[in-house]
């Protein structure tokens, strides 16, 4: 079988926060992580171990302190922000807990917006909107504003919208932490999906050990540190 591309490469990774005080705080100590193209991985640890600071690395949200990272064959410490923002938009998908849509704003919208950032035409990005929307089964509530729907409708227009620019990946960070078990159970069974169906990159960042069972691969995280690394079932 083909080798799979490594398509998220860490390197020595350190995040220090306040530079230069005395109040210097290093919350990431040397990270080394390789994440194939196509891979389904999970990040898990506790509150304070450094998930939330390694994906905002890994999202290029936030630049490393110390460290290489290639983000699919491009040097992100070499890179200029006008780059690092159109990586954002056309290569990673973002799903957050607390789903981040536009309030006010109908789930159609929200999904057409990073289309939008991307300046696709109008006909093309609804239709699209309205494909992805009808994927995680969201069609009939897409003229709905985001107080109109409930935790779980919420968090698959998020999906949607975390979909809308096609990325080879997706970055989720505790994407199940404010539902319920069932609702949490239907969104996992998406991210399956997106990754058997069109092979998406999908790291999950959560500290529920039940649901990273489920991913092909576990790195667990502890006060900054890779602690260990193991197969999961969804391999």
């Amino acid at each position: 079988m083909e080798e799979k591309r490594t398509i998220i490469d860490l390197k020595g990774i350190v995040k220090r926060f306040y530079i230069g005080s005395p109040n210097e705080l290093e919350i990431l100590h040397g990270i080394d992580l390789q994440v194939k193209e196509g891979e389904f991985l999970s990040i898990v640890g506790s509150s304070g171990s450094g998930k939330t600071t390694m994906m905002n690395i890994i999202g290029v949200l936030d630049r490393a302190t110390e460290g290489e990272y290639t983000l699919d064959g491009v040097d992100v410490s070499k890179a200029k922000d006008k780059e690092l923002s159109h990586i954002r938009n056309q290569k990673i998908g973002f799903v957050f807990q607390t789903y981040n849509l536009v309030s006010r704003t109908s789930a159609l919208k929200n999904v057409e917006l990073p289309m939008l950032y991307a300046s696709m035409g109008k006909r093309e990005r609804t239709e699209r909107a309205k494909e992805l929307l009808a994927m995680v089964g969201m069609e009939s509530r897409m003229a709905h504003n985001p107080d109109e729907l409930s935790g779980g409708q919420k968090q698959r227009v998020a999906i949607a919208r975390a979909m809308a620019n096609d990325p080879s990946i997706i970055l989720a960070d505790e994407p199940t932490g404010a539902l319920d078990s069932k609702t949490g159970r239907m969104i996992m069974d998406i991210f399956q999906q997106l990754n058997r169906e069109q092979g998406k990159t999908i790291v999950l960042i959560t500290h529920s050990q039940e649901l990273a069972e489920e991913t092909g691969r576990i790195v667990t995280l502890k006060d900054g540190e890779i602690i260990g690394e193991r197969r999961g079932s969804g391999c």
